[in-house]
């Protein structure tokens, strides 16, 4: 039997736990050990870590600054197993959407060697995007050769499709199936559009944030009505499952991420399958520049 190659697109690893100082572990719950155990024994062959300079809401204790510094060092200790997606300008930064967010974007793929970076924005569309700073981040990350991890809501998704527009070679993957909960028609309908671009991906992951109660494995309203329909328009060849890993862990466990998609799309045949399951992200981080000398194999 051939093995499945599985790449989970959408996990995290902190130095401390940057939601509650009160957990009694916590500089284990969030760590890369932890990840790497859960990767082990889900068989999961490799991660994106999305990196997130996050904690400071939570006090001091919870902050994580230095969250890129933390996830390349360990990636350099196991390059075959993570791929370091750094945060750049995420919206909890304070030179979010400031000048100099093209400079940024270089000296961090510089300094960690970046096959991808991430960058999250609030929930309002504040235009950023088209702005001079803006257009430049991202030829900026079409020049590197970059993947655009992108945390956007659905009221950024026609700014996100100007982008893709305007810089095709650039990969962009969508977070969580685009923060569509099922029944939002226009959001659906926003998303959908974005199946036009062909460099526009999604990740098949956080069903928890989309439904109520967020533990109702194996949210079939959000299956049905979100992940069904982006099935659709964007194919296998587009879509990235991920675990949401730690941040998920309150709602839905290691397995149980990986148990919706393998277990759960009668839809996909096992071919289709393994393309959200590793195949895809696969093939886009493959063609990164940073990557090309990494010690990947095919199966």
């Amino acid at each position: 039997m051939v093995r499945r190659l599985i790449i989970d697109s959408h996990c995290h690893a902190w130095r401390r736990w940057p939601y509650d100082a009160a957990v009694p572990d916590p500089d284990h719950r969030g760590s890369v050990d932890a990840l790497l155990y859960e990767l082990d024994a889900g068989g999961v062959e490799r991660a994106a870590v999305v990196c997130a300079r996050i904690g400071h809401e939570a006090g001091p204790g919870c902050a994580n600054d230095d969250n890129n510094d933390y996830v390349a060092a360990a990636a350099g200790r196991h390059p075959d197993r993570l791929v370091t997606v750094a945060d750049v300008d995420s919206f909890w930064r304070p030179e979010h959407h400031t000048p100099g967010a093209a400079d940024r974007l270089r000296e961090a793929a510089e300094r960690y060697a970046l096959a991808a970076f991430t960058h999250y924005v609030t929930e309002r569309d504040d235009g950023w995007f088209g702005t001079n700073d803006g257009l430049e981040f991202f030829a900026a990350a079409a020049e590197l050769d970059l993947v655009a991890s992108l945390a956007v809501p659905p009221a950024w998704f026609d700014a996100v499709g100007a982008v893709a527009a305007a810089h095709p070679t650039l990969p962009i993957l969508l977070h969580h199936l685009g923060h569509v909960r099922p029944g939002d028609d226009d959001a659906m309908a926003g998303l959908l559009a974005l199946a036009g671009p062909p460099n526009v991906l999604v990740k098949v992951c956080g069903f928890h944030y989309l439904t109520a109660p967020p533990w109702g494995f194996p949210f079939e309203a959000a299956r049905e009505r979100v992940l069904r329909p982006v099935a659709d328009a964007f194919g296998p060849h587009r879509l990235a499952w991920g675990s949401d890993f730690p941040a998920a862990r309150t709602h839905v466990t290691y397995t149980q991420s990986l148990a919706v998609v393998r277990d759960h799309t009668p839809w996909w045949t096992d071919a289709e399958r393994d393309l959200v399951l590793g195949g895809t992200l696969d093939r886009v981080l493959r063609t990164r520049r940073p990557l090309r000398s990494l010690p990947w194999s095919h199966r």
